[in-house]
């Protein structure tokens, strides 16, 4: 079997009930793997589940393997049962993230809520994954391109994904020969923003990057999917963002 693939492979995403998490399980699943989500809305994780047997089981005879496990990736001990309960796998990704981005002047929760929202909970899903890991593993970590073009008012933002990226380069060393990268994409369209403040951000992310377009979940999760499948590829960030950190 090539080494390029996931067929057989048991793929866990935690944030994978939604946007890029949900993205990436299906082209996972389409791609023959054993898919695990979690998330923290058992709703949602439901309506995945159906989501991912649904584009997954086109065309396949059996049924797709599907686990999804309700987790608050803020919670060091649960993200540490969670990987108890899932026991041997090949894959992580790590893109369930929830944080207030804010100015130097915010107040200290405000400050401090990325790295408790994003770096922390994916310093521990690392550390408890590490050993169910395959040897030809690999985790992919989630960043963005405020680590490397910040903009106004979101000083902390931009030190906590620098931060991510660092992590991932250390983790890369520490880890091998399970490979760790980071993918940092760019602003992300979502359906019904149309009209809306967040829409208007969309808007003006055009003229920030190369490309002039926002991207979608499906781009980021193909670049997830070459992470895990890629051998070669160890101790990388890689900026899907239609050259917003260009310019």
């Amino acid at each position: 079997m090539s080494p390029f693939t996931l067929e057989n492979k048991r793929v866990v995403i935690i944030g994978g009930s939604s946007g890029i998490g949900l993205a990436t399980a299906m082209q996972a699943a389409e791609a023959g793997a054993h898919v695990v989500i979690a998330g923290r809305s058992e709703t949602r994780l439901e309506e995945a589940r159906e989501q991912i047997a649904h584009v997954a089981g086109k065309g396949k005879t059996g049924a797709v393997s599907i686990e999804v496990y309700v987790l608050d990736n803020r919670d060091e001990q649960q993200i540490e049962q969670f990987f108890n309960q899932v026991g041997a796998f090949d894959h992580l990704f790590t893109p369930g993230a929830a944080y207030t981005r804010g100015p130097l002047t915010s107040d200290r929760e405000t400050a401090e809520s990325c790295f408790k929202g994003k770096f922390w909970p994916q310093y521990f899903a690392a550390k408890y994954a590490a050993p169910y890991l395959s040897v030809s593993g690999s985790i992919t970590l989630m960043s963005g391109g405020f680590s490397q073009r910040p903009l106004e008012g979101g000083a902390s933002y931009a030190a906590c994904n620098g931060a991510i990226e660092s992590l991932g380069k250390a983790l890369a060393v520490e880890l091998v020969p399970v490979r760790v990268n980071v993918v940092s994409p760019g602003t992300i369209w979502r359906a019904g923003q149309e009209g809306t403040p967040r829409g208007e951000h969309f808007k003006d992310y055009e003229k920030l990057s190369v490309l002039k377009r926002v991207g979608y979940n499906e781009e980021i999760a193909h670049t997830v999917t070459y992470l895990m499948t890629n051998t070669f590829t160890t101790g990388s960030t890689l900026f899907v963002d239609g050259g917003y950190t260009m310019i």
